[in-house]
């Protein structure tokens, strides 16, 4: 077998097969998992294992990097959106990281905050809005009001009320249930950073609960995940969410009792495609 470099450095010898048809070629400029790397002996080259490194260091920074939460303030104030600030009970970024329940429930002076605001704001609302940082302030600053936009636009065409745009300092998936308990909500959703990845440091999550409550697992909640421009557009994630509410709303339920079946519409065909169905499975065309 014939070997080619392949950007390699000058004192290293990358090689890879040199088969034309080889699929690992191809499939390396569709993904950005790290496939076809090469190698220099035994080991990756120094190019891919420097690259690796970077994509290290993206991810725990985007861990680390503080929530925005004055900047998200400003711009919803920009789009006629009131906000209001509340912190869980993770004190710092070190607790918060290290006790993950302190992350999932308020901090005393926050649930009482959402109490004087209930009965300042009697009646409930149709549909809670949490943003929090999670494990990726990263994703929130790049991806929460773009999506957020589109959400709402759609949300107040079915004519649901809205609450403030809750923003959580040092928040896990689960505080939404709380504060959408303490607000009345009919439904809540919180938009989260999510764990970060090699590839993705800054995947936004979509987490959707109907009847918020203390103390619900996560079977009761729905997830949409990998929002950003790489990934899951702002769009087909809100088409999603808007039917999961609507099916919800209908049924009285969310979780894993509650599939996500939306309709899509090809870009060849008018014909709907459920979002469940896997393109790799479809039938040729005659």
């Amino acid at each position: 077998m014939v070997e080619l470099p392949i950007d390699g450095l000058p004192e290293e010898q990358t090689v890879l097969p040199a088969d034309s048809q080889n699929p690992w070629l191809e499939l390396r400029r569709l993904t950005p998992a790290r496939i076809a790397l090469g190698r220099t002996g035994t080991s990756l080259p120094t190019s891919a294992q420097l690259d690796f490194q970077y994509a290290h260091a993206q991810a725990r920074d985007a861990v680390h990097l503080p929530f925005d939460h004055a900047g998200l303030s400003v711009q919803m104030a920009e789009r006629g959106r009131d906000t209001l600030l509340l912190h869980s009970a993770a004190l710092d970024r070190n607790s918060y990281l290290q006790r993950p329940d302190l992350g999932r429930r308020l901090n005393e002076a926050s649930a009482q905050q959402l109490r004087d605001y209930a009965l300042a704001h009697p009646g409930g609302v149709d549909l809670a809005v949490v943003i929090a940082d999670g494990l990726s302030s990263l994703a929130v600053h790049r991806h929460a009001l773009p999506f957020l936009a589109r959400m709402e636009e759609q949300a107040l065409a079915e004519g649901w009320s809205l609450s403030p745009v809750i923003l959580v300092e040092q928040g896990r998936v689960a505080v939404a249930d709380e504060i959408g308990e303490l607000l009345g909500a009919k439904m809540v959703v919180i938009l989260i950073g999510e764990r970060p990845g090699l590839s993705s440091p800054d995947s936004l999550g979509l987490y959707f609960t109907y009847g918020p409550k203390v103390g619900l697992t996560d079977a009761y909640r729905n997830c949409i995940s990998n929002v950003r421009v790489e990934g899951l557009s702002y769009g087909m994630a809100a088409h999603r969410l808007l039917y999961l509410m609507r099916e919800a709303c209908r049924r009285q339920l969310s979780g894993v009792n509650l599939k996500d079946e939306a309709q899509l519409h090809t870009l060849e065909s008018d014909a709907p495609l459920p979002m469940s169905s896997n393109f790799l499975l479809a039938k040729p065309k005659d």
